[in-house]
This record gives C-alpha cells, structure tokens and sequence, in this order.
C-alpha cells in the first residue's frame, strides 16, 4: 500500500493537516517541524500524489509530444532534448507515435486530452488540422517541430534544411561531380521539399541542368525505401555519379545496394544523407551527411512551451507567433570522394 499523510502523521505525532502544509513549506508551520516532518516522509517512502497536485495547480505537469514514428533515431535525439528539459522544469512526458495514420492521432489527440497534458510538442511531419484544433479548443499550447505545415501553428522550430541541402550539393560540386541526383521522401512533405530546394538551386547557382530522372521520389524515409530508390538510378541509361539522400535511413539502404550491385562507394559513386543519426558514423564507409543539432532542436521546442505555459494569458508577447529557425553543419566522411573519370586524370 501507498504511504500516505495519514501514515507520516501517525508516526511524527501530529495531525494529518499539519502534514499536509508542512510538505508545502507553509510558513504556519515550525521550521524545525517541516524539517522532521520532510524527514519522516522519507524514510516512510511517501510519494505525493500527481492527481492531487494536478487539482490544486489546474496542471498535469505532463507535456505530450507526438513523433512520427519511435523506429526512426533522428526522433529519439529531438525526445532526448525535450526530457532533459522538461525533467529538469518538474515535467514527465507523454508521448505517441502517429506513423502517419489519421485514426492514430485523433486517438492520441482524445488521451492526451483526457489526461490533461498542459502542452504538445507534435514532431510528426504531417498532423492534420481538426486535431489540431481539438488541442486549440482546451485551450493547450501546441509548439511544431519541423512540421510540413508549420504556417498554421503559431509556434515552431524549424531546421533550415534548404541550406543545409545547399551545403551538401556545393560539397559534390566541389569535388568535381556534375552528374547529381536527389533521392526524395514524398511522405515527409514540406521537409522533403526544402531539402529538393536546397539541392535544386544549388545546381542552378552552378549553371549546372539536372537530367530527366535524376530527381526522384520514393513513398517513405526508411532503408528499404532507398533501396528501391536506388534501382531507379542504376537503371537510367547514365546513372549519376553522387546521390543526394533525403536522410541517413535512405541513405543507408542506397549504400546496401550499391555493394549489393557491386558498385565501390566512394570511387564509382558518391552519396550523402541527411540528419546525422547515432548509425551514419558506424555503415561502411561512413556517411558523409549533414548533422541537425537534433538534441538542441527539442530543447528549444521544451524551452519555447514552457514559455507559453509560464505566460500570463493576458500578456502581449503571448499574441505574437514564434518561429525558431536553427542550423546545422555538414559533415565530410568517407562516403563522397571525386568522380572517378577526375581521379584517371590525378
């Protein structure tokens, strides 16, 4: 059984509502009787009650946060970041995968709603608009992170993935490549679309035309999805000499079927990822990618809903809408090197 007040005000010989403000610190009360008290309680092993506080502050002192999905790593570093700063604000988690299914996040919308979290942090892609508004109406302040339709939410964090994929081209480009295509994940919206941006001028400030099927999409962002995607550039008449990757997941499957198809990486073809997960330092050879500051990223999405949760309803700064653009740094390993016909002529 639980320890309760009762069972600390039994064994510090006292009543339970001396107890009760005791652990609050009331300043009614002796200060060397809260100090026994605070002792008694743990030694006893006492836990307060969430419930109770939760009806004596009108907060929960939960925050939900809905991924796209908990398979994907570049997820687990952004939650990594929202925990070290919500644990250390007194803030559990709840959290949720949509995987992209609507049924999904209008179930995930009801519980946290029924459980009263004080804010969302929602780091899926793609979150449609009536569950939104369900948070909206119980008045829970929702903070997106790189959502694909982050103009409807007045609070978000946004990684600059069109410089990033400029940064990642102007590095192929550099190294003397000039046939470049673009894997893409067509399920991932708006990121996908600032990552085929960043690719396309890139090329274009290079005077460089990018070839009938050198961009191509495929339906999602894991491993097997790359691979797919690969089949489609080995089979062009004359397949590119780097593929720019949507993100690592993909890129690690393209690296699969390039040994697969016995096809050297870098020597006969370059390719890069997108997001810098724990695994892209580790395939063969390691990946040369761009590293989103992902922890620091669900930092600043845990610090900016706390903001709002601290805000007095009634304060200006409340009404304006924040928008957090961070970025990031590429990272050159071993999977991108000159094109093999510049390194005959070395």
């Amino acid at each position: 059984m639980p320890v309760t007040i009762k069972d600390i005000a039994r064994q510090a010989e006292v009543s339970h509502s001396t107890v009760s403000r005791a652990l609050h610190d009331s300043p009614l009360i002796a200060r060397d009787t809260v100090e026994r008290i605070h002792r008694t309680a743990q030694e006893l092993g006492y836990l307060p009650s969430a419930a109770a506080r939760s009806l004596k502050t009108n907060r929960s002192q939960a925050l939900g946060v809905i991924l796209s999905s908990v398979e994907d790593p570049f997820f687990s570093e952004i939650l990594q970041g929202i925990e070290e700063v919500a644990q250390k604000s007194g803030y559990s988690l709840f959290m949720a995968a949509s995987q992209h299914d609507p049924q999904r996040e209008q179930a995930i919308v009801q519980a946290m709603s029924e459980h009263r979290v004080d804010g969302v942090i929602i780091c899926s892609a793609s979150f449609k608009a009536e569950q939104r508004r369900q948070f909206v109406a119980y008045g829970v302040p929702i903070v997106v992170v790189n959502n694909q339709s982050a103009e409807e939410y007045r609070y978000s964090i946004y990684h600059d993935d069109v410089d990033g994929s400029r940064q990642i081209t102007r590095h192929l480009l550099d190294l003397g490549h000039r046939r470049i295509a673009y894997l893409g994940n067509s399920a991932s919206g708006r990121t996908t679309l600032d990552r085929l941006a960043g690719f396309q001028q890139e090329m274009e400030t290079a005077g460089m035309v990018v070839p009938a099927g050198y961009i191509h999409e495929v339906p999602g962002g894991g491993p097997e999805d790359g691979l797919g995607g690969l089949e489609h550039f080995l089979s062009l008449r004359r397949r590119p000499s780097a593929l720019v990757c949507y993100n690592d997941m993909m890129a690690i499957g393209v690296l699969k079927g390039l040994q697969q198809a016995g096809i050297r990486v870098p020597d006969e073809f370059s390719v890069t990822g997108f997001d810098n997960i724990i695994f892209s330092a580790f395939t063969r050879p390691p990946l040369t990618t761009f590293d989103q500051p992902k922890r620091f990223i669900g930092a600043e999405a845990a610090h900016l809903v706390l903001e709002l949760l601290d805000s007095p309803p009634d304060r200006e700064a409340v009404d304006k809408p924040k928008v957090r653009m961070l970025k990031g740094r590429l990272l050159v390993r071993e999977t991108t090197t000159r094109p093999i016909s510049l390194q005959r002529e070395l």
